[in-house]
């Protein structure tokens, strides 16, 4: 049952790796400014913030389910409509349908895997990275199959969109159904307590944290990649070809060092010190990067930044379904907290890239490491213990 949730993971992240390394070919294709592709990267997501809350609660307290379907079916919407944007607007709207649509099919999904072994929690988010890294690398994979057949990246949306009502008719099978058999949306008191229930885990120190850090740790990690392919090209000066090779080489390393992680996770006594000890590693790695010359160099140093911030995401997600026991999919309301915060840092590079040049913009990332270093607790929490038998 759980491989529906990992394929739900994979064709999220097939999207997010080929459009990341699409954007060089988008820009030109619809004359887009640094700012407009800001926007592009933060409004949709400032957007969602407001709407996944109510997602979140209603996942806790009712059909999740009926939820990760109906994402399902506007999030291959959305890659229907991107794919047939031929300016700004409609694009910003396709972006706008996608990113809540993805918080119901994927977020969700995430949770109800969570849910499956509360003891290991770790451990399956190093698992579904490992999946979400295969979809980032099949991304440029797949754009550059298209473009090499003329069908460019309207086709590879279109592909996309065709592959994600794939998933959708399988999720449909394979999903169980909901315990609650009735459709009538709960009453506002039962979605009041449900908010109430997951606003009072704000008043933990543990839960701002971990929520904080995830932000934060994001920079350097979908933030960058978002750049990637537009820094080779306009601060490098290669080619639209050499950037997608850049992109990949971040994408298949991604790959590698998830799949790692997986049994190294369960070897890790500490896993929080393993992630204070990258990240004053990542500082010098990604100040290398921007300093260093050539195409080649550069190549080596994003290597060696890709393979630093190994283990950020699994590591830091999972303990944050682990400081909210029974509250899985409370996650997405606790997360909307901070996402607006965290969506302004892809617009002010943009805005910063437009007015000062994308080299002197990306020196901003460099607040990842920094507030892992800061704000990692100096002793790990006691994570949860796995039931004995019988329980």
């Amino acid at each position: 049952m759980s491989l529906i949730y990992f394929l739900i993971e994979y064709v999220d992240e097939i999207v997010f790796g080929l459009g990341e390394t699409a954007w060089p070919l988008i820009r030109d294709d619809l004359s887009l400014t640094y700012t407009q592709i800001g926007l592009l990267l933060s409004l949709p997501g400032i957007i969602a913030s407001f709407i996944e809350p109510f997602l979140g609660v209603l996942g806790d307290v009712w059909r999740r389910r009926l939820l990760i379907l109906g994402g399902g079916a506007l999030f291959t919407l959305s890659l229907a409509v991107t794919a047939l944007s031929h300016s700004f607007w409609p694009l910003l709207l396709s972006f706008i349908l996608f990113y809540p649509s993805s918080g119901a099919f994927v977020s969700l999904s995430q949770a109800t895997l969570m849910d499956s072994d509360p003891a290991r929690h770790e451990q399956n988010m190093a698992r579904w990275t490992f999946a979400g890294s295969a979809g980032n690398l099949s991304g440029p994979l797949l754009l550059g199959i298209f473009v090499y057949l003329g069908l460019g990246w309207r086709g590879s949306y279109a592909f996309l969109a065709a592959f994600s009502a794939f998933c959708l008719i399988s999720a449909v099978r394979l999903i169980p159904r909901d315990r609650l058999a009735s459709t009538t949306l709960p009453d506002f008191s039962t979605l009041w307590q449900g908010f109430g229930s997951a606003i009072a885990a704000l008043k933990r120190r543990q839960v701002w944290r971990w929520l904080l850090l995830l932000e934060f740790a994001d920079l350097m990690m979908d933030v960058m990649l978002g750049y990637l392919a537009l820094y080779f090209v306009d601060v490098v000066g290669v080619s639209e070809g050499q950037a997608g090779i850049a992109v990949t080489l971040w994408l298949a390393m991604g790959l590698v060092t998830d799949l790692l992680f997986i049994p190294f996770v369960d070897r890790q006594p500490d896993s929080v010190r393993f992630l204070r000890r990258t990240a004053l590693l990542e500082l010098f790695a990604f100040s290398l990067f921007l300093i260093v010359p050539g195409f080649v160099l550069k190549l080596v140093a994003v290597i060696l930044v890709n393979l630093l911030n190994t283990g950020w995401y699994p590591v830091l997600q999972g303990r944050l379904y682990s400081a909210l026991p029974g509250q899985s999919a409370s996650v997405m309301v606790l997360s909307s907290v901070t996402a607006p915060l965290a969506n302004l840092f892809p617009f002010l590079i943009g805005f910063l890239a437009d007015r000062f040049g994308l080299g002197v913009a990306l020196w901003l990332l460099l607040l990842g490491p920094l507030a892992l270093m800061i704000g990692l607790p100096r002793r790990a929490a006691a994570l949860p213990s796995a039931p004995a038998p019988g329980e």
